[in-house]
């Protein structure tokens, strides 16, 4: 998420009461999440196994629990909960806001779309031409929707990320700040959930056609020309290459890549990165080839063990 004009190390650390790190007027540009983040961005870690990561990134703010030697050309504010404080940052930039009626004054709606009845459409929202959204679909802030697109009832774009901290009195949210971006000529079923970005966007690029009951995580990216069958989960993070198909109940662990015109088989179990251009299915997922030859093993085990009782 980029900040409506560049701040100030000095003015950011005011906001959040810590302390700071760097010059006063050192440039703080936006905020991300660390897979996403450019030069001006502030980045959180508070566990010492990231700190690393963190403070090699491309972010240029590290928002931190402890005093560590700054890196050169970055800055350090530093929180006793950086978790907390990068709510507090997100609540400052982009706090909630009711619209106070179905359609948003905000919200720009282009040429020949069709909204139908019991629809919700949030602040900022924005659709493009030749659309038509059914009845009881919500689409919560800054999403942005393309041209052709058609989504189905009962779809919610924009529901906040799946990302807790477990406090010893229960967990803390991450709040959402980022958008859905869905592109041109995409097809959304019934009752599909598209969580928001952390500080970036989900994005569903350009003619991909997506089942009811389909679940996507925060920050995903579903590539151009996907088929994705119902009753798909994929968690936050992923990345889906182009013309993919992922067929029914197959869940996706998250921050992994699946390789353009990979094909995953009904209810596999994907917890790894895959390929592009093979097939796959299975708990955990594998390709064809390799899948069945462990189960001719599997199968030959009864027939090994007879062997070993008759040399006895």
């Amino acid at each position: 998420m980029k900040f409506p004009k560049p701040y100030t190390l000095k003015s950011i650390a005011e906001i959040i009461d810590s302390s700071f790190i760097g010059d006063d007027d050192f440039p703080v540009l936006g905020m991300n999440e660390i897979h996403v983040v450019e030069a001006g961005d502030i980045v959180f870690v508070d566990h010492p196994k990231y700190y690393d990561k963190a403070l090699n990134s491309a972010a240029t703010i590290v928002l931190i629990n402890k005093e560590v030697e700054c890196p050169e050309g970055k800055a350090l504010l530093v929180s006793d909960d950086p978790f907390r404080d990068f709510n507090k940052l997100a609540d400052y930039f982009k706090p909630f806001k009711s619209s106070g009626s179905s359609i948003s004054n905000s919200a720009t709606i282009g040429e020949n779309t069709v909204i139908q009845p019991n629809c919700f459409i949030g602040n900022n929202v924005t659709i493009g031409d030749n659309c038509v959204i059914h009845s009881n679909v919500s689409i919560y802030d800054d999403a942005i929707i393309g041209d052709n697109v058609t989504i189905h009832s009962g779809t919610v774009l924009g529901a906040n990320a799946f990302y807790y901290k477990k406090r010893e009195d229960g967990y803390d949210r991450l709040k959402s700040s980022g958008r859905v971006v869905i592109e041109n000529y995409v097809d959304l079923g019934a009752s599909c959930t598209i969580d928001r970005g952390v500080t970036a966007d989900t994005t569903i690029k350009a003619g991909t056609k997506i089942d009811n009951l389909v679940q996507i995580g925060h920050d995903t990216i579903i590539g151009k020309k996907c088929l994705i069958a119902s009753q798909v989960g994929i968690a936050g993070c992923v990345v889906v290459e182009d013309e993919v198909t992922i067929w029914g109940q197959v869940g996706i662990t998250s921050g992994i890549t699946i390789g353009a015109k990979a094909v995953i088989s009904a209810k596999a179990g994907v917890s790894k990165s895959l390929e592009g251009g093979k097939s796959y299915f299975g708990i955990p997922a594998d390709d064809f080839r390799t899948k069945y030859k462990e189960i001719a093993s599997i199968r030959k085990i009864p027939e090994i063990l007879e062997h070993l009782k008759s040399k006895k």
